[in-house]
């Protein structure tokens, strides 16, 4: 199959890397086919590029690699539906254009696939999950300075 996209062109998608969302992901009900793409062989991140839609593409991560705490509880009926086996999590990321340091994971709306069926779903958690979860704490943002500028060190002649 061809896949087209505003971001990548066109390229070839065999139909057992499609991946399924039956309801869509929030806001975009009518597209409901996905396939997942590496940003880069390196980098954590993958891009959820829809089939439907060329202008639609989300970055996504396993949440494991930033946050080990995350946990989600994925209800019996969704479990049976996708078939309890090879289940991945990945979060929807916000990379504002204007301060890329500035990611943000929405650990709200996790996406939950099975590899298997190629089925997938977008949960939605309760509140005490946040939507934008900063995915590098501001320390690390920062300079490991006092706030004072410092005289550069002068070097041998």
């Amino acid at each position: 199959m061809k896949c087209r996209s505003t971001r990548f062109g066109s390229f070839d998608v065999s139909d057992d890397s499609i991946v399924r969302f039956p309801a869509g992901v929030l806001g975009f009900p009518e597209s409901q086919r996905y396939v997942i793409l590496d940003h880069d062989t390196e980098a954590p991140f993958k891009w959820l590029q829809s089939i439907d839609e060329p202008g639609l593409a989300f970055v996504i991560i396993d949440p494991a690699i930033f946050h080990t705490d995350y946990h989600v509880s994925v209800p019996a009926d969704i479990l049976a539906e996708m078939n309890n086996e090879d289940l991945a999590l990945a979060v929807i990321l916000t990379i504002p254009s204007d301060d890329p340091a500035q990611i943000t994971a929405n650990l709200r709306g996790p996406l939950v696939m099975n590899h298997k069926t190629r089925l997938g779903i977008q949960l939605v958690l309760s509140e005490e999950y946040p939507t934008r979860y900063p995915l590098f704490p501001t320390s690390f943002l920062q300079p490991a300075t006092s706030g004072k500028a410092r005289p550069a060190a002068k070097c041998p002649a």
